[in-house]
This record gives structure tokens, C-alpha cells and sequence, in this order.
């Protein structure tokens, strides 16, 4: 692993768990970020410092995340709005993974939590307006947290880290009970977010309206969908809220999500979609502390010694109330898991990962767009439907088509929530009119806008990836292939949707 340039670790200081864990930049092991207000203000004052590189796409890829890490820390500053900096920032779940000897990663593990309460204190200082949406939308994971603590931690580092949890806890709690009731970032706060981290200038109406019009085309072929099933008479979506009911039970999460994975992975080679086929992606269980999240990818990322991808996801608690082990059990259903295998694994983001490694610099390798990241993987999706994955089963498509409708439901409650435009309850509504979730689950899914400003960057990557496509086909004629445009695409790595045409 190469030692980063003094500019590229000044950006990389402001985003320590990103960098460990999706980089593999393990010189941040057992270290946090500094985010108090003080901390924040030092970190800033470093950004910029040094010559740019010399190839000019890395320069300006570089030149975005400076931007986009001041628009973030200082014009937003999101580290005193949300504990989700602060929640990377304690993780410990990254020492899990594979990339060197268990002595080192759990030596490494223990230096970061002895840091707990020092980060603890950082967080307590800087949350000073922290809202009531977000607190209270967050409580579950800051509760999480505390899975993670290793039990064989010496008693007093981990009695000390404990204790630092109880107050990041009681202060979120008070936040959730007296904070501002109002969580938005405003129009044009949202809309600066969006636009620094990739690079191009964001018009929320016009992405409002390609939100609806998406929408409405995803409908028109979940319809067509649903009447390869022979159900031309009843509504796609209670078709949809039908077929979901067919999943495996606890015990076969594991090994469906195992078949299915496999099942992807050889599809992706066989089609030759994507530039490499190489590695090795297990599948388990989440860590605990994660175990929030249905289903992730934890990559072998390109900063370490080659190593297991791992395809993790978590089946509901026995111990759970039967109607939320249901709802739960739908997620990996026949319908919707095979459409999630194709965004965790191949050709989404198991094969982006594998493409990160070998791109050709540590720019590249190390600042990741999370708009193309989640684009690239939710784009892989429809192009598995029109490369001819699952032929014969009218399901997968189905399913392509409502994770689809999830995501540009995100989009338009996002803008909505944000611009003012709707509340989370109407959010809400609006997910039990577009989607096939409903109750719990919708309104869930629209409280996470108030803490997750930008979750709309699943179907925003996606449409530029296509429209960028389009173009592709236009300037390249007979010499465009799949295979020729993404291997240009990822090339670039995880690039800012504003240089994404460089790929050209």
C-alpha cells in the first residue's frame, strides 16, 4: 500500500472510517476522527494544501471531494446536526473483516475502543443541533453501538467504553425528546450537499420531476411484468404484496442468499459484463453490531492484501414478535432477494470492488462516490433484466421493478422532506402509494430522509449511468459495447457523477 499524498490525506483525515474501511487504508486503524468543534476547524484549515496530480481526472476528482468535505463540515455542518459521523466514527465492526492477522485487527480494535470516551466527548461537544426527527430515527443504532464492544477487552477499557456509550445515548435521547422539531437542510442545503459531493449543479425541480417520471415508467413495466404472471386484473402492487409472502424461513436466508449469489457471479461472466471476474465473495452473517441492515457488502477494498469479500446479511431474531419476523422475512423473499443478490454481489457491488483495485491511482482507489457506487449497483439491477438473467421467472423482474420503486420513492421524499414540501407522514403515505410496503416499513423508510439527506443517490447515479449509456451509444455507433462502456466507467473508480462523462 502506497503512503497517500500530503493533499489527498488531508481529505482522507476528515473521512477516517470511509477510508479504513471501503479504502483499506489501515493506517487509521485503532484511531478516530477528531470531531470536535475544534477538530472540524483544524481538519478544514488543512483541505488544499499542495499540488494537485498531475492527470487531470484525478485532479478534479480530487478538487470535488475538497469541496464537497467543506460543504459537509463547514457550511452544513452535519457533524453537529446527525450522529451518523459520529456513529462511523466508534465503529468497530471494520476489524472483522479478513485483511490482516486476528492478533492485528483485535490489537487494533482495542487501541479504537480505549478512544471511545475521547470520541464520545467530541461528539457530546459538537451535537448541539441535533434534532428531534433524527435522534429519534437514529436511537436504534447509537443503542447498537454497544454489540460491538469486544467481551474479552480488559475490564477497565471496557467498563470506561461503556460508560462513554450511556452518555452519547442520553444525549441523543434528550435530543429526541427537545430537539428542533424541524430536521430539513432546506432546498438550498440539500441541494449544495448534492451538487459538491459530484461535482455538478442539482435544480431539486427538475430532479423531482425525473424522479415522478421514473416513477411512472418503473409502473408501466412492473405492470407488464405482473401480466407475464397471467395477473392482468388486479393491481401490480397487491400482486407484488402477494409474492413477497413466498420466502424461505429463518433457517434459509443463508443458504438462498448463498445460491443466489453464486447464481449472480456466474451470470455476470458468462455475459462478460464487467471488466474483472476475479476474487472470492463469502456469505454471512452481518457482525452483530450491524445487524440494523438487511443485507451489505463488505468488499476486499482496494488498499489491502487480496482477501474474501464478504456478502453479509441477517435473518430476524427468533426471539422477535412473529409480525416482524414476517415483514423482516419478505426482504429476502423469492421475489426481491434474487434482485438484491445482483446489487450486493454481481454485477454490482462485489464486481465495482473488484474493479477498484485495479484502478490506476490512489485517487481512484481511495474517494468514493457514493452516488455512482449505489448507481453502478442499483443500475445492475435493469441491466441483469435486459441481459436475459432469470428468463423464465417473471419474479426477478418483478422485483428489479419494486427495489426500483423503493429507491425513486427515496428520491422524491428526500426533495419533499428537505424542501418543505412534505412531511415525514406524507412521505410515508407516499411509500404505501408507490411501493408494496406499508405501515412500519413506509414509514421507516421516510423518516430515514430526515438523517440520510442524500438516500435518493441509489436512482440518481442510475439515471445518469443510462443516460451517460445513451450518449455511449450515440458517439461510439458500431463500436459500443456493454462490456467497452463500463469498463470505461470503472476505470475512473467510484467517480463524481460530474466527471462521469470523462468516461467518453
Amino acid at each position: 500500500m502506497s503512503e497517500l499524498d500530503g493533499r489527498l490525506r488531508a481529505v482522507c483525515d476528515m473521512a477516517m472510517a470511509d477510508s479504513r474501511e471501503m479504502a483499506g487504508r489501515h493506517e487509521y486503524d485503532g484511531m478516530i476522527q477528531d470531531l470536535s468543534p475544534e477538530g472540524v476547524r483544524a481538519g478544514l484549515a488543512a483541505l488544499g494544501k499542495g499540488a494537485l496530480p498531475d492527470d487531470p481526472h484525478d485532479a478534479a476528482h480530487l478538487e470535488i471531494f475538497e469541496v464537497a468535505t467543506r460543504v459537509r463540515f463547514g457550511e452544513l455542518e452535519l457533524h453537529r446536526r446527525s450522529p451518523l459521523e459520529h456513529l462511523s466514527n466508534l465503529d468497530l465492526a471494520t476489524y472483522d473483516r479478513e485483511y490482516a492477522p486476528v492478533a492485528e485487527r483485535s490489537a487494533a480494535r482495542l487501541a479504537h475502543l480505549a478512544r471511545w470516551p475521547e470520541a464520545v466527548d467530541n461528539a457530546i461537544a459538537s451535537l448541539d443541533l441535533l434534532s428531534a426527527p433524527v435522534a429519534t430515527a437514529l436511537l436504534g443504532a447509537v443503542r447498537g453501538l454497544a454489540a460491538g464492544v469486544p467481551k474479552d477487552a480488559e475490564g477497565s477499557a471496557r467498563e470506561a467504553a461503556l460508560k462513554a456509550h450511556a452518555r452519547l445515548l442520553e444525549h441523543v435521547e434528550e435530543a429526541s425528546r427537545s430537539g428542533d422539531p424541524d430536521a430539513s437542510l432546506g432546498a438550498e442545503g440539500l441541494s449544495l450537499l448534492m451538487g459538491a459531493g459530484d461535482g455538478l449543479p442539482v435544480d431539486l425541480g427538475a430532479l423531482a420531476a425525473r424522479a415522478d417520471a421514473e416513477r411512472d415508467r418503473l409502473m408501466a413495466r412492473l405492470t407488464e411484468s405482473c401480466a407475464k404472471l397471467g395477473m392482468v386484473d388486479r393491481p401490480p402492487l397487491d400482486v407484488s404484496r402477494e409474492l413477497v409472502r413466498d420466502h424461505p424461513g429463518i433457517d434459509g436466508v443463508l443458504d438462498a442468499a448463498r445460491v443466489g449469489a453464486e447464481r449472480a457471479i456466474a451470470f455476470t461472466r458468462e455475459k462478460d459484463l464487467v471488466p474483472y471476474h476475479d476474487g472470492e465473495c463469502r456469505v454471512g452473517l452481518a457482525p452483530e453490531s450491524r445487524r440494523w441492515a438487511m443485507a451489505m457488502m463488505s468488499w476486499a477494498a482496494p488498499g489491502e492484501p487480496e482477501g474474501p469479500s464478504w456478502y453479509h446479511v441477517t435473518p430476524p431474531a427468533p426471539s422477535w414478535p412473529e409480525r416482524d419476523i414476517e415483514e423482516w422475512l419478505k426482504v429476502f423473499s423469492a421475489t426481491t432477494l434474487p434482485a438484491i443478490n445482483v446489487h450486493e454481489v454481481a454485477p454490482g457491488h462485489f464486481s465495482h470492488g473488484r474493479a477498484l483495485r485495479h484502478a490506476p491511482s490512489d485517487v481512484r482507489r481511495t474517494l468514493m462516490s457514493m452516488a455512482f457506487a449505489e448507481g453502478w449497483a442499483h443500475y445492475a439491477e435493469e441491466l441483469c433484466v435486459e441481459e436475459g438473467f432469470a428468463p423464465d421467472d417473471p419474479r426477478f423482474e418483478i422485483g428489479v421493478w419494486l427495489e426500483a420503486l423503493i429507491r425513486v420513492t427515496r428520491l422524491a421524499c428526500a426533495i419533499g422532506v428537505h424542501t418543505g414540501s412534505m412531511t415525514v407522514e406524507e412521505g410515508a403515505r407516499r411509500f404505501e402509494a408507490d411501493t408494496h410496503i406499508a405501515g412500519p416499513a413506509a414509514m421507516s423508510e421516510a423518516a430515514r430522509a430526515t438523517f440520510d439527506p442524500t438516500y435518493g443517490r441509489y436512482t440518481w447515479g442510475k439515471l445518469e449511468i443510462l443516460a451517460l449509456r445513451e450518449r455511449a451509444r450515440t458517439e461510439w455507433g458500431a463500436s459500443f459495447t456493454l462490456k467497452r462502456f463500463h469498463t470505461a466507467m470503472l476505470d475512473l473508480g467510484s467517480p463524481p457523477l460530474g466527471l462521469l462523462a470523462r468516461a467518453l
